[in-house]
C-alpha cells in the first residue's frame, strides 16, 4: 500500500493541490479496488468524518480527469473506481454478484487490440469487459 507521501507526490505530479480529502480519497480507492462511490464515501468518512458526499464526488472527478484514478462502468453497474491506471488493462465481471477483477491485456502493448477500421481515429485505448461467474458463484447451486 502506498504511503501518504506517495499520494502527495502523485497529486503534485498531476499539478493538483494536496488536500486532506484528496489524500483520503486516493487512499480509499487504493484500499478498495473497483469500489462504487458509496463504498469510497464510507471509507473516506472513516478517515475524515466531516467530508460531504459532494466533496468526495468532486475529488473523484478531479482525480479521474488527472488520470490518478480510473472510472469504469460495466454495463448494468454503477460507476466504480480503481487506482490501477496507465496500463490499459481490462476487467472480468461476475454476472451473479457483480465482483470485478483486473485482467491484463490480451496481447501486446496498449491499446491491446487493433481495430479493423480506425476511421481515422488515433486509438490509444481499448476497453474489454469479460463476463462470467466468479469462483464463489460458479459453485453455487442454480435455483
Amino acid at each position: 500500500m502506498p504511503t501518504a507521501s506517495d499520494f502527495e507526490s502523485r497529486l503534485r505530479d498531476a499539478d493538483l493541490r494536496v488536500t486532506q480529502p484528496r489524500l483520503a480519497v486516493l487512499a480509499a480507492v487504493e484500499r478498495h479496488p473497483h469500489a462504487d462511490t458509496d463504498t469510497i464515501i464510507r471509507a473516506v468518512r472513516s478517515d475524515l468524518d466531516d467530508v460531504s458526499r459532494q466533496g468526495v464526488y468532486d475529488v473523484l472527478n478531479a482525480l479521474t480527469r488527472a488520470r490518478l484514478v480510473r472510472r469504469i462502468e460495466p454495463s448494468g453497474s454503477v460507476a466504480r473506481y480503481e487506482s490501477r491506471v496507465g496500463d490499459n488493462h481490462h476487467h472480468v465481471v461476475c454476472r451473479a454478484c457483480g465482483r470485478i477483477a483486473d485482467v491484463d491485456c490480451a496481447v501486446g502493448d496498449a491499446p491491446c487490440l487493433t481495430a479493423s477500421d480506425d476511421n481515422g481515429f488515433v486509438i490509444d485505448e481499448a476497453e474489454v469487459v469479460y463476463w462470467g461467474l466468479c469462483p464463489d458463484c460458479s459453485t453455487q447451486p442454480i435455483d
